[in-house]
């Protein structure tokens, strides 16, 4: 334990008991499920550490370290869903070099089961975004860029659900408007959506339809703006039926998951981590047979040379 980082103090495991709650194994007659999510967003190619060179963030990040912890809670979690929001290209010479295969495939490794796209993944347009995508053993998902005549059609998609012990959790992705954060020559014929329209759209179909217990919104929309701009709050306060936004694009770094009433009155939680792979992200769930879901304090991860 000595070798993660928690928000606010104790553990995942401390915050079970004072609930009253019991390892997972424990309830494996009882109806009782354990969902695990872990996230990043932002990551911007940042493979290795950052260097030691007296920067704020010296030696921090690194894919290998990642790995190396998303191996260590997957060996004690059952029910692990591994999620991007976005923007894992550019900032790097990895990227220069490559044009994303190495990050694709360091992703796939690492089991990561969905992403949506940032405004930076489109940086070599969309021709160089498709060129990389056979590398991507992952779902990338986008439910309100229309992907009608470009290359990406058939290679992402609106929503995608995932079964774990019982469990139906699903996933859509919304991102930013491209228009005027990227060379129309490399965005192409994608048309913006508007993102709250389509959230409520999927959130609706994903909770009500497909009775899925857990919605996660995949968001490159960024965290808050002082400005007229859709935001992770503003897209939670507006919806019905998110559970969960995993934020990205404005390179927050949110100490704990942020609660906001939305549209029912009901609770969405939002989180984002920073950038550049500096931290993983953690948010746990209990559901209970007949009683729902309750939500545990979420943990942060800095990924330093302590992982491992």
């Amino acid at each position: 334990m000595n070798r993660r980082k928690f928000i606010k103090s104790g553990s995942i495991a401390s915050a079970a008991l004072a609930v009253g709650l019991q390892p997972l194994s424990s309830f494996a007659d009882t109806g009782v499920a354990k969902l695990t999510i872990l996230h990043t967003n932002d990551v911007h190619s940042r493979i290795e550490p950052f260097p030691m060179d007296g920067g704020r963030y010296q030696g921090l990040g690194g894919f290998a370290r990642r790995a190396a912890l998303i191996k260590q809670i997957r060996a004690q979690e059952s029910n692990v869903l591994l999620l991007d929001a976005g923007d894992i290209f550019q900032g790097t010479p990895y990227f220069n070099l490559f044009g994303g295969e190495l990050e694709f495939k360091l992703m796939s490794e690492m089991g990561y089961d969905a992403a949506t796209f940032g405004n930076h993944d489109f940086d070599n347009g969309i021709e160089g975004l498709v060129k990389q995508m056979p590398f991507a053993q992952f779902q990338f998902l986008i439910s309100n860029y229309d992907l009608k005549n470009t290359a990406l059609q058939n290679l992402a998609k609106p929503y995608k659900i995932f079964k774990k012990q019982g469990l139906k959790i699903g996933v859509f992705g919304v991102g930013i408007k491209l228009e005027g954060l990227v060379e129309k020559k490399n965005y192409g014929e994608i048309q913006y959506l508007n993102p709250i329209d389509s959230a409520n759209y999927y959130a609706t179909l994903l909770k009500q339809e497909e009775k899925c217990d857990l919605v996660i919104c995949l968001s490159h929309l960024g965290y808050s703006y002082n400005y007229n701009q859709v935001s992770d709050k503003v897209l939670a306060s507006s919806t019905e039926h998110i559970d969960l936004i995993i934020g990205g694009h404005t390179h927050t770094f949110l100490p704990k998951p942020e609660d906001v009433k939305n549209k029912s009155g009901a609770i969405t939680t939002i989180n984002q981590v920073g950038y550049a792979g500096i931290n993983l992200g953690r948010v746990d769930y209990f559901f209970e047979k007949n009683k729902g879901k309750r939500r545990l304090n979420g943990a942060l991860y800095e990924i330093s040379d302590q992982i491992g």
